[in-house]
């Protein structure tokens, strides 16, 4: 029974989906913001269901990203795999559009956000009423027990899957075949080697695609929903077979 009772945790803390909420507009604008879930722009003469041009969204970017780097000068930001130091803003005589072909923008909610104390950047964004599962500020300064806690919840995240790849019940099996069977302790799934062209699906597929051929195939159950915790968990049980492997994709 104690096991039992241990999946269904496991399932709905899958299931709460994090969300950031942008501020609210203050003069009916668009108010975009990056993806730390903390700075926003709020921009001028650009309404809802209005569409930027290809220089102006540029030059949105460019904005919000010198206004996170002020907030965050001592992060590094990469703009390309191989770099290896913070990128500088670039300017106007490198090509980019100038500012001025966009409409000024402001940020939101009028002035710019003072510096919080370090404990509250470790606690992260307040949480919005309307938003009880709202992320934290994925750039802030984390301590040492956040990286312990955030390991020991993707190691649990990996053991579920390993319970659900050993187990025909929790993979809906209407003939009693688990993908260990065939796959003892993830072998030969190769999943650094994904997105591939499988002849099985006739198409490119992800590991996640694989997983649901098998599932459907060999093991005779129901396909999952893409957010269904137990596939999740399969994908994660699998990679982790795999950790260390050069990424290779499209190999067979």
């Amino acid at each position: 029974m104690a096991g039992l009772t241990i999946v269904p945790r496991i399932l709905h803390a899958q299931q709460s989906i994090a969300h950031h909420l942008a501020p609210a507009t203050k003069n009916g604008n668009v108010v975009v913001m990056l993806c730390d879930g903390k700075t926003s722009l709020e921009i001028k003469e650009l309404k809802p269901g209005q569409r930027m041009n290809h220089d102006q969204a540029t030059a949105v970017a460019q904005r919000l990203m010198r206004a996170w780097r002020r907030q965050h000068p001592g992060a590094s930001w990469q703009t390309a795999q191989e770099e290896s130091t913070p990128m500088r803003a670039p300017g106007p005589e490198q090509g980019n559009p100038p500012e001025q072909n966009l409409p000024p923008a402001k940020p939101a909610g009028g002035e710019a956000p003072k510096p919080k104390p370090a404990q509250e950047q470790v606690q992260g964004v307040p949480v919005h009423p309307q938003a009880p599962h709202q992320q934290g500020d994925t750039y802030a300064s984390f301590h040492e027990r956040d990286f312990k806690v955030w390991q020991a919840e993707t190691q649990k995240f990996v053991e579920y899957g390993k319970r659900v790849f050993h187990s025909d019940k929790l993979l809906g099996s209407t003939i009693g075949v688990s993908c260990d069977m065939c796959h003892p302790d993830a072998a030969n799934t190769h999943p650094e080697t994904y997105p591939k062209y499988q002849v099985q699906l006739q198409r490119v597929a992800l590991v996640r695609d694989m997983i649901e051929w098998c599932i459907e195939n060999p093991v005779k159950g129901k396909t999952m929903d893409p957010n269904d915790p137990r596939l999740r968990a399969l994908e994660a049980y699998i990679l982790a077979q795999r950790k260390g492997v050069a990424l290779d994709y499209g190999k067979h």
